[in-house]
């Protein structure tokens, strides 16, 4: 029908800007947070260039659905500024009869979103990880620049070294920062070099003439080591935690796990097609206006509806994962709560009846 596509056109229009700008704005976030590992050698600019494209297709499951409400609030809101609805409304045309081509959108977009959220996700999440623990493997100390500080394994060490002898593959005057099972060691050494175990590929540290400094947060005690020659990894041995690697199990794995993380993140996955569909025909409900307000005049409100609605199930997610909140209602009580707003917002204005009834 010729309305059917008048309104699919309408809402598609935005939709590319909409998701080039958000894409744009989250893949300069991510950009900012590798370029100073790439500027001060610590990670390779290839490897930053991945990172950024891997966590921006990650991100797709939610900017997917965020650009398709806002396209639809965009264009319905014009539709209520030019008194089109008024126009389809007077021509018999209900409600119920509007939101068939938003849902068709929907569903297609649903079916994209459980797409990227059941395979394209976890698989880019695998690749990050592994991409992320070779930067790890490929730490070179010579690559280093004197004067600057570096963090390793997410904060877990801290490296300084106050000039970096290229020359003898070597650094002189080397700070080293270790945090791990409530003890804080730091190693203080004259001069610091590179090598790999022959049983690992992992870097390890040579200090020559230093001392390590242990303090115990627990038992409040401190030991001090007059050294030669100590070897230290340049990661720990601690096991992944689950939270980070359940991102990257495959969606048959976590059906088949019943820890809490795996179950936090299954449902997270199985929800986000649903969210896309509702949230779509929320759109149309929150873009109502008085026509002559602008198209913009309700998008404000609706940004202010999504960012509650996504931290919310952010937090929920948290709390399964916990174990604060079971299995049932898991994560899907956020959804209902949205399908309860939108059933509610879709009745018809009370003023409507009234003129109908003179």
């Amino acid at each position: 029908m010729i309305i059917d596509r008048y309104i699919m056109r309408e809402i598609s229009k935005p939709a590319m800007t909409i998701c080039t700008v958000l894409m744009g704005i989250f893949g300069s976030y991510i950009a900012t947070r590798y370029l100073e590992d790439a500027v001060q050698g610590q990670l390779p600019g290839s490897t930053v260039i991945l990172l950024v494209l891997l966590r921006i297709a990650i991100s797709l499951e939610v900017l997917l659905p965020t650009t398709l409400y806002l396209s639809v609030m965009i264009a319905f809101g014009r539709f209520y500024m030019n008194a089109e609805m008024t126009g389809m409304s007077a021509c018999g045309i209900s409600m119920v009869r509007v939101l068939k081509p938003v849902m068709l959108l929907a569903v297609t977009a649903g079916m994209i979103v459980a797409c990227f959220s059941l395979y394209i996700r976890p698989w880019a999440w695998n690749q990050f990880f592994e991409l992320k623990t070779g930067a790890k493997v490929d730490f070179d100390i010579t690559r280093m620049k004197g004067g600057n500080f570096y963090e390793i394994e997410d904060g877990e060490r801290v490296l300084f070294a106050d000039k970096v002898d290229h020359g003898k593959h070597r650094a002189l005057h080397v700070f080293m920062q270790i945090k791990r099972h409530g003890e804080l060691e730091i190693v203080y050494a004259e001069s610091a070099t590179q090598r790999f175990r022959n049983t690992t590929p992992e870097p390890v540290l040579v200090f020559q003439n230093g001392r390590l400094y242990t303090f115990s947060e627990t038992e409040k005690t401190w030991k001090i080591l007059q050294f030669r020659n100590l070897e230290m990894s340049l990661t720990s041995n601690n096991v992944e935690p689950l939270k980070q690697k359940a991102k990257a199990f495959s969606t048959e794995q976590l059906w088949h796990s019943d820890h809490p993380e795996a179950l936090a993140e299954l449902q997270w996955r199985l929800t986000a097609p649903f969210s896309t569909i509702l949230l779509a025909l929320l759109g149309v409900p929150l873009s109502r206006s008085f026509p002559r307000q602008g198209k913009y005049t309700k998008v404000p409100l609706g940004i202010l509806v999504f960012a509650v609605y996504y931290n919310l199930s952010a937090i929920t997610k948290k709390w399964v994962g916990q174990g604060v909140v079971g299995g049932v209602p898991g994560i899907w009580w956020i959804q209902i709560l949205l399908a309860c707003l939108l059933l509610v917002l879709l009745r018809p204005p009370r003023h409507a009846f009234r003129r109908h009834s003179r």
